[in-house]
């Protein structure tokens, strides 16, 4: 991937553009005024003011001339109060670790938008800038943010990655229709990539906490955490396959990851965990299963449990396969994936992932400490799990968000974490029910299927009387003050 990087040369056209721009406003002239003054075509100065150009130094004397400005102040690179924070934007590390080319964002579309309103586009980023620090917004979260939205725009589908799998599979000889095992992927490891794979080193070194990979590249050593079963052991030997198969050089080393130390290092991590789903959990077969529940008129709980279980895949991956599926095959576009984690006999709940395909969706996580809706599946199901002492806990629910109006079918998973003593996670998909969702899904009247009104979070309900309820509906009550205010303060302009 080509990382945006402003040169040396590019910013010198940038700042001469710019400060051109400025003079010629300045001096109350437009583009075609300035070019009947100076004799330079109008094209010609556009270009110039937009960075694509740098004037020789005799079209440079004809505008310091006709501009009434000293030759050497054109040409220094020093700017004024009001530029000076855009150059001091694009000397900076911020745009060079910006993904634009990812989201088809070419340089000159960037160089045009900040010459035509270079005060305001440097306030407006400067303002996301404070957000992001008074957030604690790291380097890391803006990757994954940016790979996050990067998912969203492309429905989370990849057809590149999914027949690169079928390629894969194609060419290893290996049988999609049948559930694929660690060691038919290990083999492959040993003897195509000559990895070695090593146990019970890791277990050595308590500090290590939750790892449950490491890779020396030099050796091409896998080592591998005794408590991975044999769903996770399957998954990090995809990845590793599909980093090899798909030639990625640029990769962390460790899973989960450590720290990210370039975005390509986060775009690859998912590239290759796309790619180990897509393998361990294909499209056809997944697709034919999802078929059969969807077709019944009551939820099948049994039948949904033994297609996780056919697969030789975690709960997480399963679901996260589900919004890969979903959108592409059955055109359900309107759906939400959320992690959570909690620690038994607490009440503290962390969402640690979320995904949010076609809008927003309402369970999102917030910033502000506020406490989450009790009333949601996901949290039940952790709260369950930490009392049953299951190795699964699943549910169903339908959420019904009265403050906006729209109804969820939401099913969850809630698993034990093997790295940590009294730890769950949880993982929920959301499908928008609308028409589309009708249609695909018969289901959806079933009245076993327990509908519960919900909020995002306690802070922010109308729910009244709520059993579960963690905190006062503290904004909602600033917001009805704030408007009493206002009917006062109308009133009293009405009268005076």
């Amino acid at each position: 991937m080509i990382i945006f990087v402003f040169m040396q040369e590019d910013y010198i056209k940038l700042i001469f553009g710019l400060k051109l721009k400025q003079i010629r406003n300045e001096k109350n002239l437009s583009l075609f005024g300035l070019s009947k003054l100076s004799g330079l075509s109008k094209s010609y100065l556009n270009e110039i003011e937009n960075g694509k150009k740098y004037p020789k130094p005799d079209k440079i004397v004809i505008l310091s001339e006709k501009l009434g400005v000293p030759y050497d102040q054109m040409v220094s690179l020093k700017l004024d109060k009001n530029l000076a924070p855009i150059g001091d934007l694009f000397r900076s590390k911020i745009l060079k670790e910006i993904p634009l080319e990812l989201f088809g964002i070419k340089e000159s579309n960037l160089i045009e938008i900040v010459a035509n309103a270079p005060v305001k586009v440097n306030a407006f980023i400067s303002t996301i800038i404070e957000i992001a620090q008074n957030y604690n917004f790291s380097r890391e979260s803006f990757y994954l943010a940016s790979v996050r939205s990067f998912q969203e725009a492309n429905n989370n589908y990849f057809e590149d990655l999914e027949e690169s799998v079928l390629k894969f599979a194609e060419s290893y000889q290996i049988n999609l229709t049948l559930p694929i095992t660690s060691k038919d992927l290990e083999e492959i490891l040993i003897e195509e990539f000559g990895y070695i794979i090593v146990e019970n080193e890791l277990n050595k070194f308590e500090a290590l906490g939750n790892l449950r990979s490491v890779l020396v590249p030099k050796t091409k050593t896998l080592l591998l955490a005794n408590e991975i079963d044999e769903a996770q052991r399957t998954f990090i030997y995809a990845k590793e396959l599909a980093y090899n198969y798909l030639e990625i050089k640029e990769r962390l080393y460790t899973f989960p990851w450590i720290k990210f130390t370039t975005f390509d290092h986060v775009l690859n991590n998912f590239y290759a965990s796309y790619f180990a789903g897509a393998l361990i959990i294909p499209n056809t077969k997944i697709t034919a299963r999802l078929n059969e529940i969807f077709e019944k008129n009551s939820f099948d709980k049994e039948l949904f449990l033994r297609v996780i279980e056919h697969f030789n895949a975690s709960p997480e991956s399963f679901y996260q396969r589900l919004t890969n599926i979903l959108p592409k095959e059955f055109n359900i576009h309107n759906l939400f994936f959320l992690r959570f984690t909690h620690k038994a006999d607490s009440e503290k709940f962390y969402l640690k992932k979320e995904l949010h395909l076609s809008h927003h969706h309402s369970p999102h996580a917030n910033e502000t400490d506020e406490h989450y809706c009790r009333r949601w599946v996901s949290l039940k199901m952790l709260k369950d799990i930490s009392k049953s002492k299951k190795e699964h806990e699943f549910d169903i629910q339908i959420s019904n968000y009265q403050d906006d109006g729209m109804k969820y079918l939401v099913l969850s998973s809630a698993t034990k974490d093997p790295f940590k003593e009294n730890h769950y996670r949880s993982i929920s998909v959301g499908l928008l029910i609308n028409k589309q969702l009708q249609r695909k899904i018969n289901f959806l009247t079933d009245s076993e299927i327990q509908t519960q009104n919900v909020g995002v979070t306690c802070e922010r309900c109308a729910i009244k009387d709520c059993k579960v309820r963690q905190k006062p509906a503290i904004y909602l009550e600033q917001v009805a003050k704030n408007k009493k205010i206002e009917i006062i303060v109308k009133e009293l302009n009405a009268k005076f």
